[in-house]
C-alpha cells in the first residue's frame, strides 16, 4: 500500500530513482524496456542492473510512484510474465519537484561560477 506523502517529502531522489521516473513519463515500460531507456536518455552513462532496477521499483511500488499497469500488449508481441510499470500521479509530481530542485542547484553553480564550461 502507498504511503501518503507529497513529493517535496520524498526529494532529494536518487539519480536510479530519477530516471526510471523519466523513462516512465511518455509511456509504460517493463524492467528491460527501462534498463533500455536509461541507458538511451543518459547516452549511456548510466546502466541500471537487474538487482538496482528491481529494487528501486519495489520500493517505488510502496511509495506509489509509480504503479503496475493492467494494460498488456498483444500476447503473440510479447511475453506474458513480463509486468509492465507507468508514473503515478504521485510519481509524476515527484519527478516534476526533483527537476524544480536541480534546475535550483544548477543555478546556483552558475551564480558561484562553477560551470564546467568555465
Amino acid at each position: 500500500m502507498a504511503e501518503t506523502r507529497t513529493p517535496h517529502e520524498l526529494l532529494p531522489l536518487t539519480p536510479a530513482v530519477f530516471h526510471i521516473l523519466l523513462a516512465l513519463t511518455d509511456q509504460e515500460r517493463h524492467g528491460y524496456g527501462i534498463m533500455k531507456e536509461v541507458e538511451a536518455q543518459t547516452e549511456g552513462e548510466m546502466l541500471l542492473r537487474p538487482g538496482t532496477l528491481y529494487q528501486a521499483i519495489k520500493r517505488m511500488l510502496e511509495l506509489g510512484l509509480i504503479e503496475e499497469s493492467a494494460e498488456r500488449p498483444d500476447p503473440a508481441l510479447d511475453d506474458e510474465r513480463r509486468r509492465y510499470y507507468k508514473l503515478s500521479g504521485l510519481g509524476r509530481r515527484t519527478a516534476a519537484a526533483e527537476a524544480a530542485r536541480l534546475q535550483k542547484l544548477v543555478h546556483l553553480v552558475s551564480r558561484k561560477n562553477l560551470n564546467p564550461a568555465n
